[in-house]
């Protein structure tokens, strides 16, 4: 008996040593990201090399290595990572917001969420100064083209509705909700300073924009409004868990 107890706190000894060990790679990992952030949005990808990120975040450039074996996997790894803080941080504005569940929220929440993320805001303008090569890859990723997918499957939720307008194609209004939101970055720099908005005005007005372009005139319940935007914000839920899930193990087995 003496021995089988040994034999368990041995074995729970081990694992509290790997998990331990998982966490401190898993830390080391993530800082070796903000590093790459930092200077990726300073220099740009192409002038940003291994040594700089080695040195930026305190650790051997062998190091580095252990976690990815190439600069480009370093690189689409902090993409990763930006598009499943994105998601996260959508969605704990769309539960705090009122207006949340509504077309005009999701807008607005997603445009506020992108634009506090430099490295975003970067991929939108496909500014390959900063991202390099990584710009194309980004928009013909999975993840993309799923989000894409579920706002596509929520705007014919809201059709089927009487929600919005139906003498528009589908297509035609995925492609204006496109142009109006990316407009924001494309447009907003070249203005003068003096015609400049906040990232709470600018999405205010983007998403009023679009609501009064695309949405009908029919007064709609808050509970057929979450019952609208559940399958949509269920699909949010389902890519942040799998990301969460898949930017874990790759670090972990890194």
């Amino acid at each position: 008996m003496a021995d089988q107890n040994q034999l368990v706190s041995h074995g729970d000894a081990s694992q509290h040593v790997q998990q331990k060990e998982i966490s401190k790679r898993l830390e080391r990992a993530h800082r070796i990201l903000d590093a790459a952030s930092a200077l990726i949005l300073r220099w740009g990808y192409n002038k940003t090399t291994i040594d700089d990120i080695a040195r930026q975040a305190g650790v051997a450039k062998g190091t580095i290595y252990l976690h990815w074996k190439t600069r480009e996997e370093l690189f689409t790894a902090l993409l990763h990572r930006e598009r499943l803080a994105f998601a996260q941080d959508f969605k704990q504005r769309i539960s705090t917001d009122p207006a949340g569940v509504t077309l005009r929220g999701i807008i607005k929440n997603s445009l506020l969420a992108t634009l506090k993320r430099p490295l975003l805001k970067a991929v939108f303008l496909r500014d390959q100064e900063v991202l390099g090569r990584l710009v194309p890859g980004e928009f013909s990723s999975v993840a993309y083209i799923e989000r894409v997918e579920s706002f596509k499957s929520y705007l014919q939720s809201l059709r089927d509705r009487d929600l919005v307008r139906t003498d528009l194609s589908l297509q035609a209004e995925v492609y204006f909700v496109s142009i109006v939101f990316s407009g924001v970055f494309f447009g907003g720099p070249l203005l003068p300073d003096e015609f400049s908005l906040s990232d709470e005005q600018s999405a205010e007005l983007i998403a009023e924009t679009i609501q009064r372009a695309l949405e009908t005139n029919r007064t709609v319940s808050g509970e057929e409004l979450k019952s609208v935007s559940q399958a949509y914000m269920e699909s949010v839920d389902r890519l942040i868990a799998l990301g969460e899930e898949q930017f874990r193990k790759e670090l972990e087995e890194s």
